[in-house]
């Protein structure tokens, strides 16, 4: 079976050729735990557990290699650190800081049905030369700076190791920039100290009272920190290889951070390439408008399953799942209200075939539709010709698993209640047909009153009160 995927770097869509079939390996950008997950955070994790399910289907689960880094060097991260944990070395102080947002992004992220990835490797375990002999962020630099690619300069807040972007013929091309079309300005910004407005931060010196690493470049100490890109070149490199098969991550990671991830690696290593694909999502907005603190639309990913924040009740990990995949994962999503509760109706249907037993329809449907491209939403609309256990086989492709809640629940039993007590209107008996609802609800089971656009006639549904 041909897997296609499209390929940021070439923008185009191409047959996914792995460089070596028994180690597929595929590197995903993480999250930075300074807080907890939102749901931007979320179509990534989705999005790419998908991918890594599909090619354990193709290639065999012991034969693909997914890594997903946890992002835990950020100055704000560092001075909590410094401040709570003073008298602590700083990776055990920044553990202690960013430990349960990390544990919470991890439980999170399976609440959404994602598997675990193969490894999921920290940043600070990356900084300094390794007892393993596995890559790490000072080395790299300082063989950027033995290659001519990078510069020690001195800058108002210190001495910066930096990028020399003009060292790369080939830089820009994930992002189509060119270098002189780069003007300074919010995402690059001109120092007297840079050789380039473009050239970008490697290693930055802390101050006195910041907290840091104490690191050797060109034979002088620089108590500082690493640069956001080095992070993901040292980690893909010391799990995956100095050339794997697929990075992925959001659109938004284009530029700056994926194009500076592939100047560094490719120059420090002699590579022509660093990943063979890139694959990027698309945004999300949250009610047609961009997630934001400010306009209070800003929604984490455990306020959505254990909070009334979002419509004014908590949502199943496989209803938010599947609004995700709905739509392509390179479109731009509208994540809303209206959205999850469509979500939730589809999967209602849906299980409600699974638990029919007729098995009916070809699982390969489901999987063709995603070989091309991850297209979710063409497998999603094919569910529909699906029942019994081949559509419980296209849920577990996709992710899908259903509550424990809802898997407890008898639907037979719901649906003959739900009939006498249509029988019971019918013979306008309200008294028996409000003990029915009374009952199913002390269950747990609230029923959804309705009338037939076309009939006119009473019709009944029920959900799981949660």
């Amino acid at each position: 079976m041909d897997l296609r995927l499209y390929n940021t770097l070439t923008r185009n869509k191409e047959t996914f050729e792995p460089i070596d079939a028994g180690n597929v390996r595929m590197y995903v950008c993480g999250p930075t735990v300074y807080d907890f997950a939102h749901i931007g955070n979320a179509r990534p994790a989705i999005v790419f557990d998908v991918l890594y399910r599909l090619l354990r289907h193709v290639y065999g689960e012991k034969h693909v290699t997914y890594v997903r880094n946890i992002t835990d060097v950020d100055d704000k991260i560092n001075a909590r650190a410094l401040r709570d944990f003073p008298d602590l070395p700083l990776n055990e102080a920044i553990r202690n800081v960013t430990e349960k947002t990390a544990d919470q992004y991890r439980k999170d992220v399976e609440a959404l049905g994602c598997l675990p990835p193969t490894i999921e490797p920290r940043a600070t375990e990356f900084v300094l030369p390794r007892t393993d002999g596995k890559s790490d962020m000072v080395t790299l630099i300082q063989n950027l700076l033995d290659k001519n690619h990078a510069y020690i300069a001195t800058g108002s807040e210190g001495r910066e190791v930096l990028f020399d972007v003009t060292s790369m013929d080939s830089y820009g091309a994930l992002s189509n920039r060119k270098l002189e079309d780069q003007q300074a300005g919010a995402r690059i910004e001109a120092k007297d100290h840079k050789k380039n407005a473009g050239d970008f931060v490697l290693w930055k010196e802390s101050s006195a009272n910041e907290p840091g690493w104490d690191a050797v470049f060109n034979g002088e100490t620089i108590h500082g920190r690493p640069g956001w890109h080095i992070e993901c070149s040292a980690m893909s490199d010391a799990y995956l290889g100095k050339t794997f098969d697929i990075h992925g991550g959001g659109l938004d990671l284009i530029f700056p951070h994926h194009e500076n991830e592939i100047a560094q690696s490719c120059c420090a290593h002699g590579t022509q390439k660093m990943a063979n694909y890139w694959m990027h999502n698309g945004y999300l907005q949250v009610e047609g408008k961009k997630m934001s603190k400010s306009v209070g639309n800003f929604v984490t990913i455990h306020e959505l399953l254990h909070t009334d924040k979002f419509g004014g009740r908590k949502w199943p990990g496989e209803v938010l799942r599947l609004a995700m995949l709905m739509t392509h994962y390179r479109e731009p999503i509208d994540f809303s209200i209206k959205r999850l509760e469509e979500a939730e109706a589809v999967l209602k249907k849906l299980w409600r075939k699974v638990d029919e037993g007729n098995n009916a329809g070809e699982l390969n449907t489901v999987i063709n539709a995603l070989a091309d491209d991850l297209n979710s939403s063409d497998a999603i609309a094919k569910l529909s010709s699906l029942s019994g256990s081949a559509l419980a086989q296209a849920f577990e492709m996709l992710g899908i698993k259903r509550s424990k809640a809802e898997s407890d629940v008898d639907v037979s039993v719901i649906e003959t209640a739900i009939a006498e007590r249509l029988a019971f209107f019918a013979e306008k008996n309200f008294a028996e047909a409000d003990r029915i609802r009374d009952e199913l609800l002390s269950q747990g089971i609230q029923l959804k009153d309705s009338k037939d656009s076309e009939t006119g006639e009473r019709v009944t549904t029920w959900e799981i009160k949660r």
